[in-house]
This record gives structure tokens, sequence and C-alpha cells, in this order.
């Protein structure tokens, strides 16, 4: 039987002025302004919807000097999505920019990394340099929601239904996991934070927030592994995905983007990184 098909959105919720240097470790070389965006993204086929990350609210983004564009729970009405009947959130870590807004989805099972949440409550949190990732508030209440037995947790990588699965990818938090979706051009790979922009992952220096440097270069290695080529690859955070994707209708211009289709332009790769491609 063949795997089921999904349309496939980002939604651009917020940005922020950056600089290139806060992007690697270790610098970079030649400084200058990096704008980084801020995502959800939506898989919706065979009568299923996945909403994929929840973004973060205006006050987190005053809290965080973040610039706040649209609620990204209210945007998903422009897509016919109702927050209110959403059955499956995949979350693919507890960072703030990802997990806020959880309790907009009232009657969802949320997909997660068992690891994350015992990171996000272990001793680590103890040390602002990682706890500073994370919104107290939102940790919280992802234990509430476990209780009252709403998670969904998982140990490595997971085929949640037909053509889409999660896969674990650590070292920017422990609990870190991507997702893979079927769609009419091909599989597509949903980064996340496993690599923010194209260039992390292009030029193999990993972002800033780091739990494990190895892990995270590894990260890119899996992400390669199981996209058909560099095309198929979308980062979590970069501006060039509203650029190189076409928007879902006129409505939506600068808004969300589809990427269920090609991209009209390349992004940063190694050559080598396809051999044979």
């Amino acid at each position: 039987m063949a795997e089921q098909e999904y349309e496939l959105f980002a939604i651009r919720y917020a940005t922020r002025d950056a600089r290139r240097s806060e992007h690697f470790i270790g610098g970079d070389p030649h400084d200058g302004p990096m704008p980084m965006d801020y995502f959800v993204w939506v898989a919706r086929g065979g009568g299923r919807t996945f909403i994929i990350d929840t973004g973060f609210n205006a006050e987190t983004a005053k809290k965080r000097k973040r610039t706040f564009l649209r609620c990204p729970v209210e945007t998903l009405g422009a897509l016919g999505i109702d927050a209110n009947a959403v059955e499956d959130v995949i979350l693919t870590h507890l960072h703030y920019d990802h997990v806020g807004n959880f309790d907009r989805f009232p009657v969802a099972r949320f997909h997660l990394q068992e690891r994350e949440l015992a990171y996000a409550t272990g001793r680590y949190m103890r040390y602002q340099r990682l706890a500073h990732s994370f919104e107290v508030e939102d940790i919280c209440g992802v234990v509430r929601l476990n209780y009252a037995r709403r998670v969904m947790f998982y140990h490595g990588d997971a085929e949640l239904a037909s053509g889409l699965s999660i896969h674990a990818a650590t070292g920017h938090s422990a609990g870190l996991q991507f997702v893979r979706v079927n769609t009419r051009r091909g599989l597509v790979v949903l980064a996340s934070d496993v690599s923010h922009f194209y260039e992390n992952m292009a030029s193999e220096r990993p972002f800033t927030t780091a739990l494990h440097i190895g892990e995270m270069l590894e990260g890119f290695d899996k992400l390669r592994a199981l996209a058909p080529d560099e095309s198929h690859i979308v980062p979590g955070h970069d501006p060039l995905v509203m650029k190189l994707y076409p928007t879902p209708s006129p409505q939506l211009e600068g808004i969300a983007v589809r990427l269920d289709v090609p991209p009209s332009g390349t992004a940063p790769v190694r050559a080598d990184y396809f051999p044979g491609h």
C-alpha cells in the first residue's frame, strides 16, 4: 500500500534581528546581520492534521524581545484548521519557541521524546546557560498534560502515521526530534532545530545553544541520510524558507508557504553531502 501523502505548510509568526556571530559556535569571521524567523508547521492528509510545534505568544515575545508578527494558533484558521479540534501535536523539543501555546489545543495529544521532559526537569536546569531556553510554566504545563494522559512518549525514531515519522537527533536539546513527511514531491525533512539555518548544516557549524556539540554534528548527518537530497530539508529558523517556497494563497503572502512543492531556488549546501545527486 502506498504511503499517505500530506500537504505541508510553514507558518511564520515571529522574527528577530540578530547577527551571524550569534548563530555559529565560535562566532563568524564575517559578522553581519542575520535575522532569525520563527515557524510552526502543519502536515495535513488522510483525514488527519498534525501541528508541529506551537510557537510562543505575545507575552513571551515581549519578555524575550522578539518581534511578534501574529498568533500562530489563530493563523491556523487561515488554513481551515480549528485548534480546538486538533488531535495531534508534535513537539520537536521544549524550548520556549516550540512549546508555548500548548494550552490552545484542548483535545490534542502531544508527541514528545521522553528524554526531553527528563532534561527540562532535571539537574541541568540549575544552570542558566541551559535553562534560559525554557519557560518554567511551559514545562509545568507539559507535566500536567502528562498527568492528564495526553503526552505520548517516544524513545528514538517512530512512525506516527503512514507517511509521517519522527526521528531523534539530540545535541541542541537532550530530546530534540525532527519530522519526516511524505508529500506530493516526495519525502520532506522538517529539521526544526537540528539545523536552525541552511548554513549551519552546510558549513558543519552548529548553532550556539548546545548541550552536546558532537551530537549536533551527527544530527546533520541524520538529516542528510533521511532526505532524498538537500532541497528536501527545511531548517527551523531560516528566513530563506519564506523566499524559496510559494505561498498557499495571496492572502497568506509573507505569512505561510507550502513545503510540499519544490523550492524556487537553492540554499547553501556542501557538494559532498549527497554524492551521486
